[in-house]
């Protein structure tokens, strides 16, 4: 036959004739696995259709939708390209050799796999898409094309077989591509009949632990009745976790399994689960280690961790298909659950600094910062409340379970809080360094020449020991820079509150403009970053061909291409020069911006791709001009200002302009020193990488990055004993791995797991005490049920939209215009997702935090300080943001 293959023919190398899903089975048939008889619809068949009916043309042109088309562009092009299928004939040589290949599949013949009900003498088959862009390892196209279940009889199948290559074309599917960047011209669809298995159960099974990323864990999921509702996620399923080398059980779920997928006279139905089967586990201990065994032995042949279909019949198991497991996260250690504090009789917060640090800390960070930020906050404290205030013992950045706290004795606190007066005193005077005054005099300009001695010295040039040096320099002038901007919060929040206060009471009128009104329009370095980016796409549009290739070109590509200063393949170098300048100076200016205060974390400076994605957005003509929002914003306020002070008695209208003055003086200002945070942080990592490569040069380590997680004593003995001096040295010799592989592997290890954990914002966790500071913490409650999140309210609106969740800079090429940022905090290195944000929601912050500022420049509402957010709210997930009410309500479907 012509069209028609079976699955011992075709393997991993016939994708393009088999599909993904038909390539896949024909391997599991040849490694001899047991795998229900079918036959494969190659994707020629597909193209003499599409060809016969005179379609390819047609579907061109309805597929060829712009980078700014909407779900209903896609929507609307989809019903067109169905249409054309549906309207469509079926070639006679491809009915005959269909017709002849399902006669020959034979209804019975195997002891699992039969006819579904009502099937006569017609054997039941399974009809499903196979396509050429799916099931591979670098993206997951899972679900994109469409199913038949308990299809019988040839002009039912025939029919089966023309609807799934109409699903090539199903809205999700294009979009999907179009994201992969695989143009329509580049897909084809193969089509798998199987023999239908007369399931007793079925489900799906991943031979790596999906929830944390172990290899070493198989995970079960099984259910009564046939499997597509597994799939699918309308049943509950018991979950059983499998250890890969032993077949042990480590864990199992047992759900309340309410109904089932069975045989219908065509196609199937949902049925009630019998009772005494509801509460019965679908696979004992010996049904799970052989399911297991199988699992292996899958993913062994295939080489990577598999995601797999299958089902039991009759006391036998059936693989289905088999693809690879993609977005798998890396290995995680356990959760920790115990929070013991290491030094008694103080409290631990995690606020200030903190929360510029919401992930553990990565080793050789931690070891660094907990010195650094006591010493600068001793030289404050004396500073400020005297000289010796404090004891050694009195406070630090101690880490428990990876994550930082601020640490202060009990008896420190209160005697602090006995010369408060005295220090609120300086911190208006400006005195102590603190203050806007002390800010801009002192300690920005202190910071700024540390950064720029060290950065005349080539990094290249210095030895270990001045590596290690510079680092600690940079790291502690950052803490003391850190440490006064702290001394400004208080400043702007202070004045905008008294501001606030008094403009309700005694001055707004039904009608009148909010008071944040008074405070918008001013630049600040995040909005001056916004505007020079929307500046650089303006500048690009203008050179011919520059935003077409620029937009062509991968983001990581692109990034990449801007650290080696080598032009990204296909693109003209000449373009790529002008481009390469202009946007170092953009990187120059601002690119020190820090999305999380461990040096382990990248800056946009050592990875330019989120900038990218924002500036290709600007690029596509979406997003507002800043430049004319910051006008109008400017415009409302001194509108609103005029308005306002022309009907107030003179003696209300002085106070009104002293306070607004007030108010309106350190707000940007606040902006602009948290911008500058991580003006050392480039050059930091650049030592640090430089270290990392000489490390790596001596054995010690793998990859230059894992220097990051080593203690401080590793890196101190290798410099001791020389093995991080410039030049290239002696590598340790007798090991056939990096000396310390094995331990930055635990490590790495351990912090994912600790990544999972949900930190307590206050230690040691003593209710009464929690409840009466609440009010001081920068997050909400931890313990919120239902389906609505209490925040609080910083920039007022509503807005209903699919959330996306973001851990950090990594996951910021996933966020979609329109949608809801969802993060854990955002720093003045997130800002430009709010050109793209429809609301904002945090788990930290509060109404005068930068979210909060920004949020209300860009006019979109806010909900921050959840302290849940992340953990509650899925990516896709359609959620409602009320800024005014301080409240974020998930929206569920009747499905859900």
């Amino acid at each position: 036959m012509v069209y028609i293959s079976d699955f011992r023919e075709v393997g991993r190398d016939d994708v393009a004739t088999a599909g993904g899903k038909g390539a896949g089975l024909g391997e599991l048939v040849r490694a001899g696995l047991p795998v229900p008889p079918g036959f494969l619809i190659t994707t020629g068949a597909y193209e003499l259709f599409v060809r016969d009916n005179q379609l390819a043309g047609r579907i061109q042109e309805y597929a060829a939708l712009p980078a700014s088309a909407t779900p209903r562009d896609y929507g609307e092009a989809s019903g067109q390209i169905r249409a054309l299928f549906s309207a469509g004939t079926m070639p006679d040589v491809i009915a005959a050799e269909i017709r002849e290949a399902y006669r020959q599949l034979g209804p019975g013949h195997d002891p699992g796999p039969g006819p579904g009900p009502g099937a006569g003498m017609e054997t039941a088959v399974a009809v499903r898409s196979s396509a050429t862009a799916e099931d591979l390892a670098s993206a997951s196209f899972a679900g994109q094309q469409d199913t038949y279940l308990n299809v019988y009889g040839a002009d039912a199948l025939i029919d089966a077989v023309i609807n799934c290559w109409a699903s090539l074309w199903t809205s999700r599917a294009m979009v999907y591509r179009a994201r992969e960047g695989i143009r329509p011209d580049q897909v084809r669809l193969a089509v798998v009949v199987q023999q239908m298995v007369a399931a007793d159960a079925a489900g799906v099974m991943f031979t790596a632990n999906p929830a944390n990323g172990r290899r070493d864990q198989i995970v079960l999921a099984a259910a009564w009745g046939l499997g597509e509702s597994v799939v699918s996620g309308a049943v509950s399923t018991d979950d059983v976790v499998v250890e890969a080398a032993t077949g042990k059980v480590v864990s199992r779920r047992t759900a309340d399994k309410e109904v089932m997928t069975a045989y219908a006279g065509r196609g199937t139905r949902e049925e009630p689960v019998p009772a005494s089967r509801r509460h019965q586990p679908v696979l004992d201990d010996a049904a799970a280690a052989l399911l297991a065994g199988y699992g292996t032995r899958i993913a062994r042949h295939f080489g990577s961790p598999q995601d797999i279909e299958w089902a039991l019949a009759d006391g036998r198991f059936f693989i289905l298909q088999s693809r690879p497991i993609t977005a798998l996260p890396e290995p995680a250690g356990e959760v920790p659950r115990d929070w013991s504090v290491p030094y008694p009789k103080g409290l631990y917060f995690r606020a200030s600094i903190v929360e510029q640090l919401p992930d553990p800390l990565s080793p050789l960070f931690a070891d660094l910062i907990d010195g650094s930020v006591s010493r600068s906050l001793h030289a404050l404290m004396d500073e400020a409340f005297g000289g010796n205030s404090l004891r050694d013992t009195d406070l630090g950045l101690p880490v428990i379970n990876g994550y930082a706290y601020y640490y202060y004795r009990t008896a420190a606190l209160w005697r602090l809080m006995g010369k408060t007066p005295a220090a609120v005193r300086a911190l208006i005077r400006g005195e102590a360094h603190m203050g806007v005054q002390g800010w801009r005099d002192y300690s920005h300009p202190r910071y700024v020449r540390v950064v720029e001695a060290w950065s005349a010295k080539p990094v290249a040039d210095l030895g270990g020991q001045e590596l290690l040096e510079g680092v600690s320099a940079l790291l502690d002038a950052g803490t003391v820079y850190y440490t006064a901007v702290q001394s400004i919060i208080p400043i702007a929040t202070s004045s905008e509150l008294a501001f606030q206060k008094f403009y309700d009471k005694f001055v707004r009128q039904d009608g009148d403009p909010p008071a944040a009104t008074f405070l918008l329009g001013y630049d600040s370095q995040p909005i001056r970053a916004e505007k020079s980016l929307f500046d650089l796409a303006g500048w690009s549009r203008d050179v011919p061909g520059l935003t077409e290739a620029i937009l062509a070109t991968p983001t990581k590509s692109l990034a990449r291409a801007q650290l080696s200063g080598t032009p990204p393949s296909g693109m003209d170098p000449g373009l790529w020069q002008q481009w390469e300048d202009r946007f170092q100076q953009h990187l120059d200016r601002f690119g020190h911006t820090v999305y999380n205060l461990d040096f382990v974390n990248p800056v946009p400076a050592d990875d330019a791709s989120p900038l990218l994605d924002t500036l290709k957005f600007y690029l596509r003509g979406q997003g507002n001009d800043p430049h004319r929002r910051q006008a109008l914003a400017a415009a409302r306020r001194e509108d609103s200002t005029n308005r306002i002070l022309a009907r107030l008695h003179p003696a209300r209208r002085k106070a009104f302009v002293r306070l607004l003055r007030w108010a309106q003086g350190p707000a940007p200002i606040r902006e602009d020193a948290l911008a500058d945070v991580g003006l050392g942080w480039p050059l930091m990592r650049r030592m640090l990488r430089e270290l990392g490569q000489r490390l790596v040069a001596a054995g010690l380590i793998a990859d230059p990055g894992d220097v990051f997680w080593l203690r401080h004593q590793e890196v101190g003995s290798a410099v001791e004993f020389g093995l991080a001096a410039p030049g290239g040295p002696a590598a340790i010799t007798g090991a056939d791995r990096p000396v310390l592989a094995e331990a930055v592997a635990e490590r790495r290890l351990s912090w994912r797991g600790q990544r999972s954990a949900t930190a307590p914002q206050m230690l040691p966790e003593i209710r009464w005490l929690q409840r009466s500071l609440a009010g001081m913490m920068p997050e909400g409650s931890q313990d919120q049920q239902g389906n609505t999140i209490k925040g609080v309210g910083a920039s007022q609106g509503r807005v209903s939209a699919p959330a996306r969740v973001l851990a950090g800079p990594e996951d910021f090429s996933l966020m979609q215009p329109g949608e809801v940022l969802v993060a854990r905090i955002t720093t003045p290195a997130w800002t430009p997702l709010f050109a793209m944000a429809s609301a904002v929601v945090t788990d930290v912050g509060g109404p005068l935090s930068h979210g909060s500022i920004v949020a209300r420049e860009y006019g979109i509402p806010a909900v921050l300080g959840t302290g849940v957010a992340t953990r509650r709210i899925a990516s896709g997930q359609r959620i409602e943001v009320d800024g005014g009410a301080g409240t974020v309500t998930i929206v569920q479907s009747e499905r859900d």
